[in-house]
């Protein structure tokens, strides 16, 4: 569900996630507020303005523990993007030279990057990846074999084309990785139904001001949906509206595609 709900405009998730549950319980406010009256509902005030305290500070201890989480394996994704764009500008220059087999791992690096930002992209932004850059990715490693074998390459180099792939490698890996989405199940179920209990625990309470009680209640419900909504939208690093491009990559590939 989450990831149908990241890939959809921003627009069309805040009114699922936040308008429509709003509306829901005004209206839910309403209704008991006619059903069981002004009179009985009061009474429950002074002991369910405490036990709302305590209610509110967990769940908005639970709603910051998610937003955080969420938003530094965002920040991961984001930054294995850029590791193994580093990594592949490092690769360009170590395979500097005019041998066949040089300028053949050129070559592999510009299918591996163009590749990449053309199918693993979609591919991750429905939690898969593509066979065909991992077979780019095999070849880059064939070519690099066959550039070390030459007696005219320093070892210090060699070592160092290896390091550049494994690391491009394991940066690969981790945004595959995330793009399956961060937040489990289990606190998904806890961040929703403890927001549903959160905003319903509002209606045991009566002021005579309807309009007020009204207006308190769509602010506290739309200060919880909007958390939940900022999660689902960055739940996904590469999938929706707010997403991780591949434009370092592709400007790695634009820098040094030439040389291949």
């Amino acid at each position: 569900m989450s990831l149908f709900l990241s890939g959809l405009p921003l627009w069309v998730m805040a009114i699922l996630l936040v308008v429509v549950p709003t509306l829901i319980a005004t209206a839910v406010l309403i209704l008991i507020r006619k059903r069981i009256g002004l009179a009985r509902l009061t009474t429950n005030n002074e002991v369910a303005g405490f036990k709302f305290a305590v209610v509110g500070v967990i769940y908005a201890v639970l709603l910051a523990f998610a937003v955080i989480v969420v938003w530094g394996r965002y920040n991961d994704a984001e930054e294995a993007v850029i590791k193994e764009a580093g990594a592949a500008a490092t690769l360009y220059r170590l395979a500097a030279g005019l041998e066949p087999e040089a300028r053949g791992m050129r070559t592999g690096l510009n299918k591996y990057l163009r590749l990449a930002s053309e199918r693993d992209w979609p591919q991750m932004a429905a939690e898969r990846e593509s066979p065909d850059v991992t077979g780019a990715l095999d070849e880059l490693y064939a070519s690099a074999i066959e550039l070390v074998k030459e007696d005219s390459r320093e070892s210090a180099v060699d070592i160092q084309i290896f390091k550049q792939l494994d690391a491009m490698t394991e940066a690969r890996r981790a945004r595959l990785h995330l793009a399956i989405g961060i937040v489990p199940v289990v606190l998904w179920e806890a961040l929703v139904v403890g927001g549903m209990l959160t905003v319903g625990f509002t209606f045991f309470f009566a002021t005579e001001n309807l309009k007020a009680q009204v207006l308190m209640t769509c602010i506290l419900a739309i200060i919880v949906f909007m958390g939940l909504f900022v999660i689902i939208a960055i739940d996904h690093p590469f999938t929706g509206p707010v997403h991780i491009d591949s434009g370092p990559l592709q400007l790695v590939l634009r820098d040094f595609g030439g040389a291949g």
